[in-house]
């Protein structure tokens, strides 16, 4: 489990988000929620290493980050950025730079490292791109690689920023239904999302950003019964009882 104790992240000394404890606990997803700018992606970075803290202390099943190397961090969670680059490879051998972690160099894959990354194409919904190039899938099909790339990585953590970005609705909720799978397996998933009803639907936490600081860490229906996602965000969250439970709307 990442626990994060009075973390402040930013930039060049400025901070964005200050004093957050928070947890991604085993066997749920966490989504980070906030407006455009509040720190949600800053966040993820800082606690994967990528970048270092102003403040406060990160730790991976209670270690310290700082005492942790980037490659053990890496084979303790995986992570889906917001933007790639391109480069001139199939899916396949994209998929296979999530195994990275667990070669030494020079890389020689083994048999495992392609059975991870079949499965993890199948999880992701891309085994039919394993051959294609990267440069020719479409912005949604890449998503799709990406994902397999993390879940390569084979973590009991995976971090995910803006997961459904470039895809449409059907494969919008194919990839949170993947998010639920794997935490349902028993792996701690963060995500963040701008889809705040979608996101409602998934979680079994939010975590509220705002105003430089954490408003809230609660299930979806405790968040919503405090009224700080309408503080936040300036809209009025409703929602509907279904058949399949509480489905949220803004207006």
């Amino acid at each position: 489990m990442i626990a994060l104790k009075d973390l402040t992240v930013g930039y060049h000394g400025e901070a964005l988000l200050s004093q957050v404890n928070l947890e991604f606990p085993q066997g749920q997803v966490t989504v980070l929620l906030g407006p455009n700018g509040c720190g949600k992606s800053t966040l993820l970075k800082t606690v994967l290493g990528l970048l270092p803290p102003l403040g406060g202390e990160i730790f991976y099943d209670g270690e310290p980050i700082s005492s942790l190397s980037g490659g053990a961090v890496a084979r303790k969670a995986a992570y889906m950025a917001q933007n790639h680059t391109v480069p001139s490879i199939v899916a396949q051998r994209m998929v296979l730079h999530g195994r990275f972690p667990y070669l030494s160099f020079p890389r020689k894959y083994r048999k495992e490292d392609h059975e991870a990354v079949r499965r993890a194409l199948e999880t992701a919904g891309g085994l039919d791109l394993s051959n294609r190039p990267m440069q020719e899938l479409s912005g949604g099909q890449r998503q799709k690689v990406y994902l397999a790339m993390a879940l390569a990585q084979e973590t009991g953590t995976i971090l995910m920023d803006e997961p459904t970005t470039w895809l449409d609705i059907r494969h919008q909720l194919e990839v949170m239904a993947t998010a639920r799978a794997l935490a349902e397996s028993g792996r701690a998933v963060g995500l963040v999302s701008h889809d705040l009803c979608l996101a409602l639907r998934t979680a079994d936490r939010v975590a509220v950003l705002a105003q430089g600081a954490l408003q809230l860490a609660a299930p979806p229906e405790e968040a919503f019964a405090s009224g700080v996602l309408d503080l936040a965000f300036g809209v009025r969250v409703r929602r509907v009882e279904t058949p399949t439970g509480w489905q949220y709307y803004c207006e």
